[in-house]
């Protein structure tokens, strides 16, 4: 039997992105499943647009290319209806379910992520989804940990794996870092927000209240997300890791080298570096007396992206208490420059693992604690209040 670290490997659980979409026909993958950075022809994106519901109802902006699954269905069914008419439709994560146990379904948590074909407070397919007929086209609804069989034979025989190994049907990616996020005690159970920082920076907030679709800013990719039990969940989000990359900066290490060079010089990027997406979708990227030392660059970046941050968790009213988990949590300027930015909240990283894995493993060992503690970060000493008025000064002076 195939090992990991020594242990049998006695369960998959599937974790993929959001805006993915498969479908099977007569046992095969029946289209290439799009990526959501496709662009989709013009008069077939407006021809979609002109259908969607209304934000209150299904918690997912407009927004560009593929990211509303919607969109990518409507295209798909633009290239060949007859093809797409006969094709089982499930969310990425669950194809991967199906690969590897045989058996075809559909979740929640991906359903829910952007898509315009999930009302959140319905708990149902949206209006949308079902006129245009995609809602019976889709796998049977079942939840994230539910077993869907075994390991199909054949494939046990290519990997070593025991025919026994459990398949589950899977989650979206930041759903899976939410819930294991909720295994700290502080979390579980309380007000509090997730940054899932990763290609995407990602805030989910878990409320104390209802949630009020309709006050969230849709113009500024603020969403609802569906977490695993089918509850809504407030979020905003950002291209984060991105928009760093595109600013040609290494920031996820500690350190706070070439800070002060920086807020002296007040050297700064202007959003949007990925434009179409954020809260600042609509703005032109500008760098203004940016730094030509490596050092000063990577601390300037390091300030955008907590000023980007900051954004978003107050968009969707984020309070009390922050966990900053994924790639960027071990950048210590971008940290500790939020915990500074944010003086009324408690900011958290955590000492040990708290990705999407642990995540996907307490979809079925419920119980199951992260292995390491909270660790609360110490803000800045320096003062950066009057950085971020300069930053807000110069897009015009509003946030």
């Amino acid at each position: 039997m195939a090992r990991f670290r020594g242990h049998p490997v006695e369960a998959i659980v599937p974790v993929a992105h959001g805006a993915a979409i498969a479908g099977i026909r007569n046992g095969e993958l029946a289209f290439a499943s799009p990526d959501y950075e496709w662009p989709i022809p013009d008069v077939c994106l407006s021809e979609y647009r002109a259908q969607r519901d209304a934000f209150a109802v299904t918690g997912s902006p407009a927004l560009p290319a593929g990211l509303n699954l919607g969109s990518q269905l409507h295209y798909l069914e633009w290239l060949d209806r007859a093809r797409f008419e006969q094709s089982t439709l499930m969310p990425y994560a669950q194809y991967w379910a199906w690969l590897l146990s045989g058996v075809a379904v559909s979740e929640v948590t991906s359903l829910g992520c952007h898509s315009d074909i999930w009302a959140p407070e319905a708990g149902d397919f949206s209006p949308m989804a079902c006129r245009r007929g995609w809602a019976g086209q889709f796998a049977p609804l079942v939840s994230a940990n539910a077993v869907l069989g075994t390991l199909r034979p054949a494939l046990a025989a290519q990997t070593g794996l025991s025919p026994n190994v459990r398949i589950h049907a899977g989650i979206h990616d930041s759903n899976a870092a939410l819930i294991a996020a909720r295994g700290f005690r502080e979390f579980s159970g309380q007000e509090a927000t997730i940054l899932s920082t990763g290609t995407w920076f990602i805030a989910l907030r878990s409320p104390r209240e209802p949630v009020d679709i309709a006050a969230l800013p849709e113009t500024r990719d603020c969403l609802v997300n569906v977490d695993a039990y089918g509850q809504p969940v407030p979020s905003a989000r950002v291209m984060g890791g991105r928009e760093i990359e595109l600013l040609g900066a290494r920031i996820d290490r500690p350190g706070t080298a070439g800070l002060s060079d920086v807020l002296a010089a007040k050297s700064m990027a202007l959003p949007s570096q990925v434009p179409g997406c954020g809260p600042f979708p609509n703005r032109e990227p500008r760098l203004v007396d940016w730094p030509s030392d490596p050092e000063e660059q990577a601390a300037a970046v390091a300030l955008y992206a907590a000023l980007m941050a900051d954004t978003v968790l107050d968009l969707i009213g984020s309070v009390e208490r922050l966990l900053v988990e994924g790639r960027f949590a071990a950048s210590e300027l971008f940290t500790r420059a939020l915990a500074r930015l944010r003086p009324n909240t408690q900011v958290f990283t955590a000492s040990g693992e708290t990705d999407v894995s642990l995540g996907a493993l307490r979809l079925i060992h419920q119980d199951l604690t992260p292995s390491g503690a909270l660790v609360r970060v110490e803000p800045l000493e320096a003062d950066i209040a009057g950085y971020k008025e300069i930053w807000i000064a110069r897009m015009g002076g509003e946030l």
